[in-house]
Order: C-alpha cells, then structure tokens, then sequence
C-alpha cells in the first residue's frame, strides 16, 4: 500500500514538473510553423502573371533597349520606383533613385568602351579632357530586426539600346538580359513585403544601371557605400529566362561561394521540397569577379549566389525577345530564390531560423 502510494506520488510530481517542458517544446513548434507559413504566404505570390507584366514592359520596343545613359534607362527606372512604392517597400537612404556618373577620356573622338565610377580613378580622368555619363541606380530596402546587417538582392537594368544604322530590326529589347533577371528581383522583393514577416537582416533591393558598359551601377555602389562591409550576402539575377538546353528547359546555371557550402544544399533541398521543376548546375566558385555585378562584392568577401540560365543563341542578339522566355523556369527560379534568400536573411549564427 505504502509502496503504491508512493508510486503514484512520484508519477504526479513528475507530471508536474515536466509540464512546462511539453509547453515550451509546443511553443517552440507553433512559433516554427508560424515561421513557415509567413514564408509560404510570400511564396504564393510569385506568379508567371507578375513575371510577364515585368518582363513585357521592360523588353517593348517603346523603351528600345533601356541603354544606360539614356531617356529610356530612366524610364525604366520611374517604372521600378511605381512598383516598389505600390508594394510598400521603403527608399534606401531616404531616397529609390541615387544618381552617379561615369568618366573616361575624351582624347579620342569616338567613345570609349571602359567607363570609370571609382573615385580615385575618377579623379585621373578628370586631370585631362573627358566624357561623362549620368546613371541612376534604384533601391529599395524591408528594415530587418538588426539594422546593421545586410543582404542584397540585385539584377542590372539596362541593356544595349537602339542601333539606327543597323539593317531591319533594330532594337536589342534585352528580354532575358536583363528584365527576366529585374522580374525576380523584384518579385522577391514583393513576396518578402507580402509575407508579414520581419526580416532578421536589412533587406536591400538594388535595380543596377550601366552593367552593359561595364557594371558600372554596383561598381559605384561597393565603392562609394560606407556599410558595404556589413553586408552579408548578394544575391544577383543576370539572364533568368533563357534556354541553353532546349532538349532539357528546366537546365539553369546556380553558381556560389565555395566557402558557404549551404548555399548549395538549400537550392537542391527547396527543389525537391516545393517540387521545383528545375535542374540546377550547382558551380561553386572562388573569386570571380567577372561575367556580372556579383563581381564587385567579391574583392570584399561577400557570398554571393548568382543565377544564370547561361548562353543562350540571342544573346546580346535583337532577338532578345519576350516569345523567347522560358517563363514556368523563370517563376520557379524566382520561387527558388526568394526561398535561399529567406534562409539567408534569417540566419542566425550559421543556422537558418526555420
């Protein structure tokens, strides 16, 4: 009887004692499924609609080619500005477009083809004759819980323009290069606003001018930004939408870090997880610092992720067009992003929040 006592005793201190242990684990896992639906709610949002709207306007013949410099490049940028605002995504710095110039020698009667944006380069040129072009780059930025720790989701704007004394077509509409690249930044930027979700790291969006002569836009920035070392990762966009595997479509080129081997794991994880239909050359990389304007956030040793569909037969062709976007491959690598680029933005000491 003493003994029977007893047990029942022990097995009720027991159950009390433990209680509050069972209601920390439920928390805990109520806070995680939290978690991923606000992640999901912003993934849902991502749509081949949104991807043609963008990619459409940017690649018309009314913007002949968005060529840096140019009348059509700042429209396309009062374009990018009207959609960040709609979405409620904040200016960077007080301000969604942020104005530089480039520089080269005038010692010569034809243009150049190397422009300088780097101060101290700037300032040899102008020891002589010179020509400048005025750019524009647009920002937008979702304030994280920590206000000194940033990721930035990037693709260039810009193309190359109108040539009047070509025979026939004559517009380089630049449809894959770039406003496939523009449409997946910006609908991660949309899906981000939309989940509801704090991020834990600043979020910057970044619509870069002057990559075709020379990624002048992210170059100015990496150089002239004084928080550019507080960056933790970028994310850059550059041709989204092309095919160059016909006989295999879903083919795109996932090119990282080497030294964040994560990276590589969390695209063939979402893949399989959100049944993606995309098949990834996974390319980790050191130090390269050409093809695109992840090249100048290597020299100060940020990850990047750059995501590439790779040569395509119109590239840099006028048939860069809309009927050639390979648009269920655009919107799921936008939905692959915008799932790295969650787990980059929650991450807390090397492991992801959720």
């Amino acid at each position: 009887m003493k003994k029977s006592l007893f047990l029942t005793l022990f097995f009720l201190l027991l159950s009390v004692v433990s209680l509050p242990l069972f209601a920390k684990g439920t928390k805990a896992s109520k806070t995680q499924r939290t978690t991923i639906e606000a992640c999901e709610r912003g993934l849902a949002t991502i749509s081949r609609t949104s991807a043609e709207a963008i990619v459409g306007f940017l690649a018309s013949d009314a913007l002949e080619g968005r060529e840096a410099g140019t009348r059509n490049s700042v429209i396309a940028a009062e374009f990018l500005v009207s959609q960040l605002r709609e979405a409620g995504i904040e200016p960077f710095e007080g301000n969604y477009k942020h104005p530089f110039a480039a520089f080269q020698p005038a010692s010569f009667r034809r243009p150049g083809r190397v422009w300088q944006v780097n101060p101290d380069s700037v300032t040899q040129v102008q020891k002589g004759p010179y020509r400048r072009m005025d750019m524009v780059n647009v920002f937008g930025v979702i304030p994280g819980e920590r206000t000194d720790e940033f990721v930035i989701v990037g693709a260039h704007r810009d193309h190359w323009g109108i040539d009047l004394q070509k025979v026939g077509d004559q517009i380089y509409n630049g449809a894959d290069d770039n406003a496939s690249g523009v449409s997946c930044a910006l609908q991660i930027a949309r899906a981000i606003k939309a989940s509801g979700k704090k991020p834990l790291r600043t979020m910057i969006f970044a619509f870069w001018d002057g990559e075709e002569k020379g990624t002048l836009g992210s170059a100015w920035f990496t150089a002239t930004w004084p928080d550019i070392l507080k960056v933790k990762a970028y994310l850059n966009f550059d041709m989204a939408g092309g095919n160059n595997q016909p006989d295999n479509p879903p083919y795109f080129a996932y090119i990282y870090s080497k030294q964040n081997p994560s990276f590589g794991e969390w695209i063939k994880n979402d893949i399989q997880r959100y049944n993606l239909h995309l098949d990834p050359s996974i390319r980790p990389t050191e130090n390269l610092t050409g093809g695109s304007d992840q090249g100048n956030f290597v020299p100060y040793g940020i990850p990047f992720i750059w995501y590439h569909t790779d040569w395509t037969p119109y590239y840099h062709q006028v048939t860069d067009e809309v009927e050639h976007v390979n648009w269920d491959k655009l919107v799921d690598i936008t939905k692959a992003s915008y799932l790295n680029a969650w787990n980059i933005y929650q991450t807390m000491n090397g492991m992801p929040v959720v």
